[in-house]
């Protein structure tokens, strides 16, 4: 099955994020394609590359990054939202990129499912 991601939240204040990257994994795993992961509203702070968890904690740009680096995924960061909230390529983690809504509308068309995690 071909899935599609939409990440809605932040990487630290809600579980969302969280959520959405154990799915993924997961469904590669057990041998699924996942496309995209869209990054929209918050979620476009998962991209964010300047974040500085302590030692202990989960890393979540280097996960996504190295999800995408082993399986191909493509990483999209909403611009829009992105530019809200001052999030722009140079900040960007490795394996991310901004486009547009296009790119939802796109992987929703072509995916046997769109998941989305978070309002």
């Amino acid at each position: 099955m071909r899935f599609a991601i939409l990440v809605n939240e932040g990487p630290y204040q809600h579980e969302a994020a969280d959520s959405a990257y154990h799915f993924a994994a997961a469904a590669l795993a057990q041998g699924h394609e996942v496309s995209r992961v869209f990054f929209y509203m918050d979620g476009v702070h998962n991209a964010n590359r300047l974040q500085e968890p302590q030692q202990d904690d989960r890393n979540i740009v280097r996960r996504w990054s190295e999800l995408a680096e082993a399986h191909g995924t493509d990483l999209v960061v909403c611009v829009a939202a992105a530019l809200r909230r001052g999030v722009k390529d140079e900040i960007l983690g490795a394996g991310f990129r901004i486009s547009g809504l296009g790119q939802l509308v796109e992987v929703g068309i072509q995916a046997d499912r769109l998941v989305t995690f978070g309002d």
